[in-house]
């Protein structure tokens, strides 16, 4: 019987090894999958190269896996905005490394990843330092630059159902990154508010097939004191 349901997600990142590449979704903070990467943390690799669409935020979720000095690497689009005071200071001491990549582009070469394609040509950064070292080509008078695809070790993405075979749905904007990165990395570590019985999930409403998925967490909805209530989070 198939079954991919974790008891925790200290069970659901277990073994995932020093060095490993870490797709996390999110852009932003819509969608970001703060439980599994405090957990990475409490699991204790090292020396990850982490791909999301920016830098972190604050002090929280990957924030917080920089500020742990776990990440050699990042490859994001938005590495600075007003709370990116935690990778400004990484990156200003030397500590980590950076490859900025346009967030068309990123979306792209991780899509290709998953879909098996070796490599492929984008008109985005063509003419920048964006390019600098890199194969370009004129196709039809237009100029293009080569780009690789973004293969992960291990993605950690934030869903809203899934059932007991890995099947995804999402929740508005937390979607952004999820499903692309579900697939381009051996293994898929998602989160869940809610687990359906099989069945449950209208096929036509998967975002994300169970054959992505390797392990699913359920996991409580946050809420935040706001006004006196308690209000649920948006993504």
């Amino acid at each position: 019987m198939i079954d991919k349901l974790a008891a925790s997600v200290a069970e659901a990142l277990h073994g995932t090894p020093d060095g490993a590449t870490v797709l996390i979704g999110g852009f932003g903070t819509a969608g970001i999958p703060d439980a599994l990467i405090d957990g990475l943390i409490a699991q204790g690799a090292r020396d990850l190269t982490v791909v999301n669409n920016n830098a972190g935020n604050g002090d929280t979720g990957l924030a917080a896996l920089l500020k742990a000095g776990r990440v050699r690497k990042i490859i994001c689009s938005f590495p600075r905005q007003a709370d990116s005071h935690v990778f400004d200071g990484l990156y200003r001491a030397g500590k980590i490394e950076l490859e900025l990549v346009p967030q068309g582009n990123l979306a792209e070469r991780i899509r290709a990843a998953g879909a098996g394609i070796g490599a492929f040509f984008c008109p985005t950064g063509y003419g920048t330092e964006l390019a600098a070292g890199r194969e370009t080509r004129v196709i039809d008078g237009r100029p293009y630059v080569l780009e690789y695809p973004i293969h992960g070790d291990l993605a950690l993405v934030k869903a809203e159902q899934g059932d007991r075979w890995g099947n995804l749905t999402y929740r508005k904007a937390a979607r952004n990154f999820g499903p692309v990165m579900a697939m381009a990395a051996k293994k898929t570590v998602a989160t869940v508010h809610e687990v359906v019985e099989l069945g449950r999930l209208d096929p036509e409403a998967i975002v994300t097939p169970g054959i992505f998925v390797s392990r699913i967490v359920k996991i409580e909805r946050a809420a935040t004191q706001a006004g006196g209530f308690k209000k649920k989070e948006v993504a």
